[in-house]
């Protein structure tokens, strides 16, 4: 039963194993590079005495391309593997009915079931595990420079990175098995997989990943730390912020403005065109005296957020998610098989 499962499976697990090997290989010739460049760019740019966030921003800017593309392979991986490993692996046995030969030849549907889950499960899991590694290793020193953009906790650098992509793997491959087992066309349960699995997806970082844990709550002052944007109200010549999270990495999950008595305020009451927030030759002094102003008249933002730090208590809280779904799917493929298959 294995080599015959493995017979089924080789061609398609040959060709991922390969395509991962080629990809590592890449990531290791040009991580160390990246990781050097970062490290004497750095040390110049400190050593002159200047500031370093030009650098910084450069070296994003011109290792962005390659920071989306691996990014966007790890983020893709467990949905292939759920459309075209997990949906088929039954769906085609029921649909030609080749099970039932299996069955005639002292092979259990137990057994029968397990070999096939086993092997293929574990070899996603496998080339999962692997991809995210090569990913995390190499993306490390592009990571600590895009968190302005890209926050740990966002969904685009929080999904490929650590052991997550694992769980996500894990749950797409005994997603796309149940479907197939329920519908019995390969074509249906790869489409109706990836719906699925996509929906599952985006529901996650939006609905659930933010009241894993309880999120921090905290009224600051308007500064340069939690200002996103400062932007004129045409009709009334006041002032409406853009906050951000209090440092970079930080997820924020709402912001408002409030006044002196607590109330949410779309527009804080000072001008741009005259005052204390008017402009003024040095672009800095003109924005340490408007904010000097703006708390002067007791004006505060509250936010929502969680802390860069939580980074690993989130993947693994959502890793435990998605292995628990999986192996409940797993054990209701095992009881629809035993019970309701024919």
């Amino acid at each position: 039963m294995i080599w015959l499962t493995w017979r089924q499976f080789r061609t398609a697990a040959t060709a991922v194993f390969g395509g991962l090997a080629a990809l590592a290989a890449i990531l290791a010739v040009t991580g160390p590079r990246l990781a050097d460049d970062y490290a004497t760019g750095l040390a110049d740019c400190t050593t002159q005495g200047g500031d370093c966030s030009m650098f910084v921003q450069r070296f994003f800017n011109e290792n962005q391309s390659g920071f989306l593309a691996v990014t966007a392979v790890i983020l893709v991986l467990p949905a292939l593997i759920g459309l075209f490993w997990g949906a088929p692996l039954i769906s085609r046995e029921l649909e030609t009915g080749t099970h039932r030969l299996v069955w005639n030849q002292s092979i259990t549907r137990t057994r029968w079931l397990a070999v096939k889950l086993g092997l293929t499960g574990l070899a996603a899991m496998a080339a999962t595990a692997l991809c995210s590694l090569a990913v995390t290793w190499w993306s490390s020193t592009v990571d600590q420079v895009a968190t302005e953009n890209f926050p740990r906790l966002g969904s685009l650098v929080f999904d490929a990175r650590g052991v997550v992509p694992i769980g996500y793997a894990a749950f797409a491959f005994a997603l796309g098995v149940t479907v197939g087992m329920l519908v019995r066309r390969a074509q249906l349960a790869m489409a109706i997989t990836l719906t699925v699995f996509v929906a599952v997806q985006i529901a996650m970082p939006t609905l659930v990943r933010p009241h894993l844990l309880p999120p921090t709550r905290a009224t600051v002052e308007i500064s340069h730390s939690v200002l996103d944007g400062l932007m004129r109200n045409p009709e009334n010549d006041a002032v409406r912020l853009q906050a951000k999270a209090p440092k970079d990495g930080d997820w924020l999950l709402s912001s408002q403005t409030v006044d002196a008595a607590g109330k949410a305020v779309d527009d804080i009451n000072v001008s741009l065109s005259s005052g204390a927030c008017a402009p003024a030759t040095v672009e800095q002094d003109r924005m340490a005296t408007c904010f000097a102003e703006i708390s002067r008249l007791g004006y505060r933002v509250q936010m929502t957020y969680h802390a860069a730090n939580r980074f690993w208590p989130f993947q693994w809280i959502e890793t435990g998610i998605y292995t628990t779904s999986a192996v409940a799917l797993t054990g209701f493929c095992f009881w629809w098989t035993r019970r309701r298959l024919s």
